[in-house]
């Protein structure tokens, strides 16, 4: 959800003042401590925290991040038994982030790849380096090729406060029920706050999904601060944009993560827009190309086109920035996402989870009455943003608009199963009534012309 900046007074004190401000809360909030006494703070640590996991896109292949508050070297040592000697080792690099807070405070990132992992095998992992190891973790490496089914967890807006969702995630994850996480924008509320804490606390939080299995990500408004630094900085993704935009296949599918972001935030540089833009398409081609071999193309992006909330949102407007563009006719997304026959659209940032039917250009393109998932003749969206945080739920509108097919106001997640290249499973699973599954829709498209809808 939005979180706007309040307004300037209208004389606006001098900067020295604010930074003079600043500061004295600082003193003031920081006992002063001798060396050796009681309570003193402890020296910085090597001890590896925040771990986790992303698929870096080639197969047989595992990226393993971290935390430290020291530069200290960076290896994995992992195998295949739960106990006794890891005997394969990986080293990597670390690089310093400097949070953009008044603290500066500084954090050193850790970065492992591990390759030559053998498809569907369980290894055992730790990260660290002789100043300091993780506890063990497990994951299993992803399946080759495009003739398996995927099962991924979706949800965007999970914060560090009132994390609704996340029990019940580290269940699923636990009892070994997804191969992937998909989280649409939105970590912490809001990583950057409390000069990064709140960034930390978040990681630690997720680290039994996130170090189990591949924590793939997009960017939301929440990011935004200090030009989405700590976002780029603590997660791992594909490509050369910094995780802003990027692609993987998985199983059938070939997902595309973009960032809805450019439209809203262009005093970091309208050309952002631009190029993800072209790099959209260029992929969307190349995607379409090799559709025989994965039919299904899904994208995530954290702010919809559509929305059915009773707020002010870039969804509710007609017009909206994403689906339309900048001046409503540049470098927008439905036109490019509908000539190229994308099939599944994840959004986030409602605070609500909500179904579409089929849908371009506010027509309704059902499949049939009776059957509307079934060969529809337009992308299907789904909006998962009620994973839980500070904010709380979002409201709908008294009356769903003629193109929502279903809406839920409880906190929850969403399941969604690649069965084979015709066949996709989506369920919404609802934590206010005990892991409920509130929505249970199948999408089916046929083989064969897949980029068109007709």
């Amino acid at each position: 959800m939005p979180a706007g900046p309040s307004p300037f007074p209208c004389s606006p004190p001098p900067l020295y003042h604010v930074f003079l401000s600043s500061l004295l809360d600082l003193l003031l909030s920081t006992p002063l401590l001798l060396p050796g006494s009681p309570g003193s703070p402890k020296p910085p640590s090597a001890a590896p925290e925040q771990v986790h996991l992303s698929y870096p896109g080639e197969p047989g292949s595992m990226t393993v991040t971290w935390t430290t508050w020291v530069p200290v070297p960076s290896e994995v040592q992992y195998g295949l038994q739960p106990s006794g000697p890891l005997p394969f080792q990986a080293r990597g690099t670390f690089s310093l982030f400097v949070d953009g807070g008044i603290l500066r405070r500084k954090l050193y990132i850790h970065r492992v790849t591990l390759q030559g992992l053998l498809p569907g095998v369980q290894y055992v992992y730790r990260c660290g380096s002789a100043q300091g190891w993780s506890r063990r973790f497990r994951f299993r490496a992803l399946k080759k090729g495009p003739h398996w089914s995927p099962r991924l967890a979706v949800f965007g807006d999970l914060g560090a406060d009132n994390p609704r969702a996340l029990p019940r995630l580290r269940r699923d994850t636990q009892q070994g029920m997804y191969d992937a996480i998909l989280h649409v924008g939105d970590f912490a509320y809001n990583m950057d706050q409390d000069n990064a804490r709140v960034g930390d606390r978040f990681m630690k939080l997720i680290e039994p999904v996130a170090a189990s299995l591949p924590y793939m990500t997009c960017p939301g408004n929440h990011e935004e601060r200090y030009n989405f630094s700590n976002y780029k900085a603590r997660f791992s993704m594909p490509g050369n944009t910094e995780g802003l935009w990027y692609s993987w296949d998985l199983g059938p599918a070939h997902i595309i993560s973009l960032s809805t972001e450019v439209y809203f935030f262009l005093h970091y540089g309208r050309h952002l827009v631009e190029r993800q833009f072209h790099w959209l398409e260029s992929d969307l081609q190349k995607a379409n190309k090799n559709r025989a071999v994965r039919p299904w193309i899904i994208t995530m992006g954290h702010r919809p086109m559509y929305c059915s909330n009773a707020d002010l949102d870039d969804c509710t407007w007609h017009e909206s920035k994403v689906r339309k563009g900048l001046r409503g006719k540049f470098y927008g997304l439905e036109d490019l996402f509908y000539k190229y026959g994308v099939d599944l659209q994840l959004w986030a940032h409602e605070h609500s989870y909500e179904r579409l039917w089929p849908i371009y250009n506010y027509q309704v393109l059902n499949g049939s009455q009776e059957m509307p998932y079934t060969h529809p003749r337009g992308p299907v969206h789904i909006i998962t943003g009620s994973a839980g945080c500070e904010e709380l739920l979002t409201p709908f509108t008294l009356f769903p608009r003629p193109w929502s097919a279903l809406r839920v106001k409880e906190y929850g997640y969403t399941r969604l199963h690649i069965l084979n290249g015709t066949h996709v499973h989506i369920q919404q699973v609802s934590d206010d009534q005990d892991g409920k599954i509130v929505d249970d829709v199948w999408v089916v498209r046929p083989l064969l012309g897949r980029m068109m809808y007709l």
